[in-house]
């Protein structure tokens, strides 16, 4: 069988859907559903859905099924989260307990680190880098970095797989309120508006809207993931991007002509909180990946925002998987 933690969430979610299409349903969901609509998601796909014992019967190595695979993508991940224990808890302590029960087991254990672990980028974006050296600017992206030292630590990185997603976007992100991305954020205030509000530029090097993100599309995020379950000789850290870096009026823009219209920029002032965290460049090094023997052609970012938005949120409530 096949865990995926966080399968009720945007990546794992698309994660699902894609293992369904291979024909595999023998999938254990771990999620916490809560208040929110994220339950939707799971709308269509094929699974076994468990949640609250699944870390327990790990803890206890009481659970009662053979694993091929743990995909753990379960995590919090809103980057303004200010509670560092609940953080500690959910992003480093669950991902301890499971890479420990995995190994053993010979289990495939492919887990979800983050692109946020670069913090500003003064060691730049290389997956093949000293990650000892890397500071990130919040608390979410430490928790991911001790993630990956403790691995390291150990001597075990190198016996499973690390993903630095960068800015995904795509279907099944709808629940994920502030964290969504500014692909789907651009869309409802174009439908709502006519218009899209970006923060201003706050260093000189940057004209406003200028600033640079590498977006990547669910479907090559998902690709990527599951490339190193069909690879189980291969492990260590890799960036999950592009590799090409954009900007945000780029991204905009592709949103208003996705949509038929012409684009309509306001900028607008930063909130003080978020200026020292703020990240005005990020490209990921994606020579590791295809070093790996991963081929395929990754989307355009006007590629992947028009199939994200004519066939999912044009036209219609949002389309899930």
């Amino acid at each position: 069988m096949i865990v995926v933690t966080g399968g009720a969430g945007f990546i794992g979610s698309n994660l699902v859907a894609k293992l369904n299409e291979m024909g595999r349903d023998d999938i254990i969901i771990v999620d916490r559903l809560g208040t929110d609509e994220k339950w939707k998601n799971l709308n269509g796909l094929k699974f076994i859905f468990d949640k609250e014992e699944f870390y327990k019967a790990i803890i206890e190595e009481t659970f009662p099924f053979g694993l091929d695979a743990i995909f753990h993508l379960g995590a919090c991940s809103s980057t303004t989260e200010t509670d560092a224990d609940y953080l500690l808890q959910n992003n480093y302590r669950y991902s301890l307990e499971l890479v420990k029960y995995a190994l053993p087991r010979k289990t495939r254990f492919i887990y979800a680190s983050s692109a946020a672990t670069y913090g500003n980028g003064e060691n730049g974006y290389d997956d093949k880098g000293d990650i000892g050296k890397l500071r990130p600017l919040n608390m979410y992206g430490y928790s991911k970095q001790m993630f990956d030292i403790w691995l390291r630590k150990m001597k075990i990185a190198e016996k499973v797989v690390g993903l630095k997603y960068f800015n995904v976007y795509g279907p099944n992100e709808y629940h994920k309120d502030e964290m969504r991305s500014v692909v789907h954020k651009a869309f409802e205030q174009i439908r709502d508006t006519g218009k899209v509000k970006l923060f201003k530029s706050y260093r000189e090097e940057y004209k406003d809207g200028e600033q640079k993100r590498d977006f990547v599309y669910v479907d090559d995020a998902v690709d990527m993931t599951l490339y190193f379950m069909e690879h189980p000789e291969t492990h260590g850290l890799f960036n999950v991007g592009t590799g090409k870096a954009r900007t945000w009026n780029d991204l905009v823009t592709a949103v208003f002509k996705a949509m038929g219209k012409e684009p309509n920029i306001e900028y607008v002032e930063m909130p003080e909180d978020l200026r020292d965290q703020y990240q005005y460049f990020t490209e990921a090094k994606m020579g590791k990946m295809r070093e790996a023997g991963y081929e395929k052609e990754i989307h355009s970012l006007e590629d992947g925002i028009e199939d994200y938005v004519k066939n999912y949120l044009l036209g219609k409530e949002y389309k899930a998987l």
